[in-house]
């Protein structure tokens, strides 16, 4: 089934044990809410360790961050590798093959993210 079929037949999709009516809603299960597409955004050029990425998104609690990097390891988007050899524990993320597909999208949502910074707020400076 093409592209075309899918939205002219009004194909349902299964993803996840749940059906949704549309791709979009399909892709928003696995990328969506406030901050998957930041994480994946912070995994874009290299694998990274937790305590990096709890660094570079202060605001995200520890818990949240957490259990959002376990959906995407669940969903096959991040993958996690824990180095138990010698301690401390560390463990590592970074995208998965299928993950990478996702970037082209990401850094897009990125791009609008800025233009309507532009358009519709402002940027402030902070003291780092």
């Amino acid at each position: 089934m093409d592209r075309k079929e899918l939205f002219e037949k009004k194909t349902l999709i299964k993803l996840n044990d749940k059906i949704f009516p549309c791709p979009t809603s399909a892709a928003m299960e696995l990328i969506g809410g406030k901050w998957k597409s930041v994480i994946l955004m912070h995994l874009i050029d290299r694998t990274k360790r937790y305590n990096e990425l709890r660094k570079e998104l202060p605001s995200v609690t520890e818990r949240t961050l957490s259990l959002q990097l376990k959906q995407l390891e669940k969903d096959g988007l991040v993958s996690r590798k824990v180095y138990t050899k010698k301690p401390p524990l560390k463990v590592e993320y970074s995208l998965t093959d299928f993950g990478r597909t996702v970037v082209p999208v990401v850094q897009a949502i990125t791009e609008w993210g800025i233009t309507a910074a532009y358009e519709k707020g402002e940027f402030i400076e902070t003291k780092e």
